[in-house]
């Protein structure tokens, strides 16, 4: 087999590219960057362009809304804080998050919101890490109680409203009951925002100055946060979320004057981070190295090991599967991998191409961030198209397949 100096064959990196084109060239997908790496070498694939109807070409270089793979890189933070014993997994979080004490719990996850018992413990540093504090966004429970009013206190992002500053957003959380009790069930996307508010208020520093401090500098990642100043703005493309029904390109968020076109009142560690291929090949490459990057130390090697290995009981293991097999129909396939270690998905069983704990997660903007520990490799994928309809999860699923076949060792 030809080898392309990489790890991978010339052959299979010729089918991935191909792959991709044939994604473009239907129309669906304007332009895309991916990135592949393995034992570091990398190879990069930028095609199309930053419009539906024309546009600049793709770079290297596009900054794209990561959405929700923000999750993996801002548990981070949290980590250099548990390696400096700044916070420890089962310290109660009511220090740092008083909003949080004295919690009452719902009876069931759909009763009404006065409907409660008390928590049987209080809130701990693990279950804010693990997803497990007892409130999440549970497709399932779509039009509860509980579930509109978390969507009517503008607690989650991509509503029209901007999610409000973290101390009115902890206030509207406090009023809230959980949803089920501390440390019982994995729940979606709200611990990761709650995260960050927790770091801020450990550091007592926003939650990006302390990214970019311990993260984003040391790792060379210029292009990451959570907005994209002005003299870069001409790198962020649109972000389409086409129409479920006809397919056509409506604008979710433009660039000039959007909603990353200036500091967000929440820093969102769920979903609120823009970023760059080589930036996000950076920090996953660092997870794969062990915590560390070139000669410094990021991350200590047990923290790395406790963010990509499963964290999830048996019972919560099931909860988890149900819900992603229950909502495969909206989330086309992406989710359907088991396990969950701290901000990242972990492969527990082999489902498709990729292997048993490869780790890392998708994003609603179509966006893919994953790496394997046993191939080395790291494989990034960014579009500007949502999940409003299948076509970026369908150009994802195919990324991953082809990336797998071009390992042949």
């Amino acid at each position: 087999m030809g080898r392309s100096g990489s790890g991978f064959t010339e052959a299979g990196l010729r089918g991935l590219r191909d792959v991709l084109t044939r994604h473009v060239d239907s129309g669906r997908i304007p332009g895309l960057v991916a990135l592949v790496s393995r034992y570091g070498e990398t190879h990069v694939e930028a095609i199309g362009t930053t419009r539906h109807d024309g546009g600049v070409p793709m770079r290297r270089d596009t900054i794209f809304r990561m959405a929700s793979t923000s999750k993996p890189v801002s548990i981070a933070a949290a980590m250099v804080l548990l390696d400096e014993c700044e916070l420890r997994l089962d310290d109660l979080v009511e220090p740092w998050l008083p909003e949080l004490a004295d919690r009452r719990v719902l009876v069931r996850p759909d009763s009404p919101l006065d409907d409660t018992v008390p928590a049987r413990r209080p809130i701990t540093v693990r279950d804010v890490l693990t997803s497990t504090f007892g409130l999440g966004m549970d497709r399932a429970l779509l039009g509860t109680p509980i579930m509109n009013a978390v969507f009517e206190r503008g607690l989650t992002p991509d509503l029209p409203e901007p999610m409000p500053e973290p101390d009115e957003w902890m206030r509207r959380l406090g009023t809230l009951p959980l949803m089920h009790q501390p440390g019982e069930r994995w729940q979606y996307h709200i611990g990761s925002d709650l995260l960050g508010v927790l770091v801020a208020r450990v550091t007592g520093r926003s939650f990006e100055e302390f990214l970019r401090e311990r993260l984003f500098e040391p790792l060379g990642m210029r292009d990451t946060g959570f907005h994209v100043p002005a003299d870069r703005i001409d790198r962020l493309p649109p972000l389409y979320a086409p129409d479920p029904v006809t397919g056509e390109f409506l604008v979710w968020d433009e660039a000039e004057g959007g909603r990353y076109s200036k500091p967000p009142a929440f820093q969102g560690g769920g979903g609120g981070l823009v970023s760059t291929v080589d930036d996000y090949h950076a920090y996953f490459q660092m997870l794969l190295n062990h915590g560390t990057h070139r000669t410094e130390r990021i991350l200590s090697r047990p923290a790395v090991e406790l963010m990509t290995t499963n964290r999830l009981t048996p019972t919560q293991q099931d909860a988890r599967n149900a819900m992603a097999s229950a909502n495969v129909h909206v989330s086309y396939g992406q989710g359907q991998h088991g396990g969950w270690g701290l901000g990242m998905a972990v492969r527990t069983y082999r489902g498709d191409y990729a292997p048993v704990g490869q780790f890392g997660w998708d994003g609603g903007t179509g966006t893919t961030t994953y790496a394997d520990p046993d191939n080395q490799v790291v494989g990034i994928l960014l579009t500007q198209v949502g999940m409003s309809r299948p076509d970026s999860a369908r150009l994802i699923h195919d990324f991953w397949t082809t990336l797998y076949q071009a390992i042949d060792d």
